[in-house]
């Protein structure tokens, strides 16, 4: 049963995403479970057809509210409370397929999303995947969620944390080629990188916050004999951010740093690129793992998965990621904690 009992709790704008992927699935089947209404008023910013849909095949006498404005949020048990702009014709959209229809939504829903945080009107955003090639297609530029609210909110720094358990993971890097990723590593990208991680962590009630820094090349490059970026990127920012007073620790090689950060040796990790990152966290605990955006002037978590086209529509879709991305944003808002 859903109840929403207390109006103190924060907004929570859930952004759909893709309506032909696995958003609106796991959007639906997350507000399903009460628990996500413990600390938090979640609403969804999207289309109204898409989430009954999902209801209805599974056979759910859940009640969709439609909102004018957040005052108009519904606390009767059974109601999801939506946002919806009419913006899209639902009954042309193909489950997995790619459209320029889906990719337009999708980010007028996410840049909607984002006015309503700068505004003030809501304490954090939760996001759904969207589709790359999709909002392409709809004429976009920005690749990702983080691009988008970067140039909206016209901040100067973020960076990507993913988290799965007590494994965090800050990327200096993510939609980069490899090449490019490669050329980023220098001294002055790592340290601007180490102080925004050193100031969120310190803010989430971290106070002396252990930064590992990843290194770039295998074994640490072995002195020297594998690429040089350790010693003259890397370790010169670790130094230099130790007259800041910020405990980072590195270059450590990348085949270590992440289980020594399960075992709890360090609060959190630098990666150099997407991948390096990517793949611990996923190992470790890919269904609840969340994305949750540093240096924006609002809170933003996002599940740690895409689109998953190949399973759109067929009601199979897992929404753990999405109840941790949740529960995350709503911690953030309610006491500023990150647990």
């Amino acid at each position: 049963m859903i109840v929403i009992t207390k109006k103190s709790k924060p907004f929570i704008a859930v952004t759909m995403g893709d309506p032909a992927g696995i958003g609106p699935e796991v959007i639906a089947k997350a507000l399903l479970d009460p628990v996500v209404y413990d600390k938090c008023n979640p609403f969804v910013i999207g289309n109204t057809a898409a989430l009954k849909q999902i209801y209805t095949q599974n056979q759910l006498d859940i009640s969709i509210h439609k909102l004018n404005s957040i005052n108009d949020m519904s606390s009767q048990p059974g109601t999801v409370n939506i946002l919806d702009n009419s913006n899209l014709d639902y009954s042309k959209i193909v489950p997995g397929k790619i459209s320029a229809e889906s990719g337009k939504s999708s980010v007028e829903w996410v840049l909607k999303a984002g006015e309503m945080a700068i505004n003030s009107e809501i304490q954090a955003i939760v996001t759904a995947p969207i589709n790359k090639e999709a909002c392409r297609l709809a004429g976009y530029k920005d690749i990702g969620h983080m691009e988008i609210f970067h140039k909206q909110s016209k901040t100067t720094k973020v960076a990507t944390m993913l988290m799965a358990e007590k494994l965090r993971v800050v990327h200096l890097t993510t939609h980069k080629s490899l090449r490019l990723a490669c050329e980023y590593v220098t001294k002055e990208n790592i340290l601007s990188c180490i102080i925004l991680t050193h100031q969120h962590f310190q803010k989430w009630g971290f106070s002396n916050p252990i930064i590992a820094l990843a290194a770039l090349n295998p074994h640490a490059s072995d002195g020297g004999l594998i690429g040089d970026e350790e010693t003259t990127q890397i370790a010169p920012a670790v130094k230099e951010s130790h007259s800041l007073g910020i405990n980072a620790i590195g270059p450590v090689p990348a085949d270590a740093v992440f289980t020594q950060a399960i075992d709890g040796m360090y609060d959190v990790v630098i990666a150099m690129y997407h991948d390096q990152g990517h793949i611990p966290i996923k190992v470790h605990n890919w269904e609840k793992s969340v994305s949750l955006t540093l240096g924006l002037p609002f809170i933003r978590t996002s599940v740690d998965h895409g689109t998953a086209f190949d399973i759109s529509g067929k009601n199979v879709a897992n929404p753990e990621s999405m109840m941790e991305a949740i529960r995350i944003a709503s911690c953030l808002a309610m006491d500023g904690q990150l647990s």
